[in-house]
């Protein structure tokens, strides 16, 4: 198993950062060019939801059915958990947490990996998924969509 960690800084308050990182839709705009959903729900994250999708990678790649259980979505803490699996990973545990900072707030994302002899490559492939979500995420909140 491995653990990838990332942190991210944002200019806003973090309830709305918390609002954009916990909206389907937001998380298919994000994710454009990198990740295509197919059956990713609207709306915004709920605990208990169990979401069976179609993920390819860059739109290129053949589909490959993917599962996300949301274990945790607490509002008041911002805290998201989610236990997944699909795509060649048996485990794909990811804490993310909002806080608040001095300029706005904090964006942390915490990804435990198991994926056998592969771990290490999507361990690789986690550091730039949540990573290249960053960029995305300023301009939504820039231009006000969230």
């Amino acid at each position: 198993m491995k653990t990838v960690h990332l942190t991210h800084d944002y200019p806003v308050a973090p309830e709305r950062l918390w609002a954009l990182a916990t909206d389907y839709d937001a998380l298919a705009r994000v994710m454009e060019g990198v990740v295509t959903f197919e059956g990713l729900p609207g709306g915004r994250v709920r605990e208990g939801q169990k979401i069976d999708v179609m993920v390819s990678l860059f739109g290129k790649l053949p589909k490959q059915p993917y599962r996300m259980e949301v274990l945790e979505c607490d509002d008041d803490r911002m805290v998201l958990r989610s236990s997944e699996k699909g795509a060649g990973v048996k485990a794909w545990r990811h804490t993310m947490r909002v806080t608040p900072t001095a300029e706005g707030s904090r964006l942390t994302d915490r990804i435990e990996i198991e994926a056998g002899l592969l771990t290490g490559l999507f361990a690789l492939w986690a550091r730039y998924l949540y990573g290249a979500r960053h960029k995305p995420r300023l301009r939504l909140l820039e231009t006000g969509a969230f």
